[in-house]
């Protein structure tokens, strides 16, 4: 890989590149790609690793294999990347389970085709001028409880030494693949942690630990790190030890009208008693920048995004006034997420698959990844074309506001 982006790395509050010039990282996530998530196909959020079984269960590990590399070589290719570029963005976030790298059933070992794809996508935002961030999305024992980390129901990767000592090792081996591809802006090393208050300083102290691991090879690259309760609560972490560390934290609130739990609410409007508009929006970001300058990071908003009903529910404004939030502090930011199947409940993608073949369903009972096992072997090649970016419609009303801010 050559490098013709210059290395990224933080200088107090900003984010700057080799010549001193900030940089502030603007972009989207490639969600669902290289960490399947259930509500972005149609279907029940079951953990990825539920609906592999089930598949493998049904037609064999020769299909399941099919599917995997079907779906991965059609859901993004370098003509996505090409697009994000023109709408004046800088960078994509790249979320992925660590069973891409490690597989499932070799503890230690390495998947050389999965790791492939997070080559692939490097080598793509390399070739077209656009930073790339590596989200561990799912880790080893998972981080969190829910499927999005591909959870067994529990957060396992803070009780257990072997759980610990394979997130470390797989940090360290991409640290070392990727410590002179300028294009990755830096390694978010851990999404959405989430432990009791008391026990925050378990993961402050894995952050420690995976921060040495890097560094043992990489002195270049930005460490992301982000806060507990799903990157909401920073204040446990204080100052770093590192002097390239950002921290990150997301935002979905409020979550019952971002995710569409809670119908006819309206953005600006109450919930949960409060007032939800610009200037709460603008109180918050504040919150976190006054943290920010005490410990000297720059901070960078890995997620946040709404489920878009036609802009008819103030979907648009409530993406604008957190990007006039974060703008006016010089935060960094990717929005969540490049492209999903159309659903009434969760973050929209800027990209929508409408239609309704037999493999999404939407009037059920079973619909969206659920049934690909049942509808795979005859459908196999109109599954595959469907996945394609071309076959799914554009948000207008979710990208005329990201566009304002690119």
């Amino acid at each position: 890989m050559s490098n013709k982006l210059p290395f990224l790395r933080t200088n107090g509050q900003r984010i700057v590149n080799e010549a001193g010039k900030q940089i502030i990282l603007k972009g989207v996530n490639l969600g669902g790609w290289l960490m399947m998530e259930g509500y972005m196909f149609g279907g029940r959020n079951i953990p990825e690793h539920d609906f592999r079984s089930s598949f493998e269960k049904a037609l064999g590990k020769d299909a399941m294999d099919d599917f995997t590399r079907s779906f991965r070589d059609s859901f993004i290719q370098e003509d996505d990347i090409r697009r994000i570029k023109s709408w004046g963005a800088n960078c994509i976030r790249l979320p992925f389970n660590y069973r891409l790298i490690e597989p499932q059933d070799r503890p230690y070992g390495l998947d050389e085709e999965g790791l492939s794809y997070l080559d692939r996508a490097v080598e793509w935002c390399e070739k077209h001028d656009v930073y790339c961030i590596l989200d561990l999305h799912a880790a080893p024992g998972a981080q969190n409880d829910a499927w999005h980390s591909d959870s067994y129901g529990k957060q396992e990767l803070y009780l257990y030494e072997a759980n610990k000592d394979r997130y470390l090792r797989l940090w360290f081996f991409l640290a070392d693949r990727y410590r002179d591809v300028s294009a990755i802006a830096g390694y978010d090393v851990l999404n959405e942690p989430v432990v009791g208050i008391l026990e925050e300083n378990q993961v402050r102290d894995l952050y420690e630990r995976v921060t040495k691991e890097i560094r043992d090879t990489d002195k270049k690259h930005i460490i992301f790190l982000e806060g507990n309760l799903w990157a909401q609560r920073l204040e446990f972490l204080g100052k770093p030890k590192d002097d390239n560390i950002a921290y990150s934290i997301h935002c979905y609130s409020p979550l019952d009208y971002t995710h569409n739990f809670e119908t006819d609410i309206h953005y600006p409007g109450k919930v949960y008693k409060i007032m939800w508009d610009k200037k709460m929006f603008d109180s918050i970001v504040r919150a976190y920048d006054d943290l920010a300058k005490k410990v000297r990071v720059p901070l960078f908003l890995g997620e946040f995004g709404v489920n878009a009903r036609g802009g008819n529910y103030g979907e648009t404004e409530w993406v604008r006034d957190i990007l006039s939030a974060v703008r006016k502090f010089g935060i960094s930011w990717t929005y969540w997420t490049y492209k999903t199947i159309a659903n009434y409940a969760y973050p929209d993608g800027i990209y929508r698959y409408i239609e309704n073949p037999a493999w999404v369903n939407r009037q059920g009972p079973i619909a969206g990844l659920e049934t690909f096992a049942s509808v795979w072997p005859k459908e196999k090649g109109s599954m595959i074309y469907s996945w394609r970016t071309e076959n799914f419609k554009r948000n207008d009303n979710i990208y005329s506001a990201l566009k304002e801010f690119l």
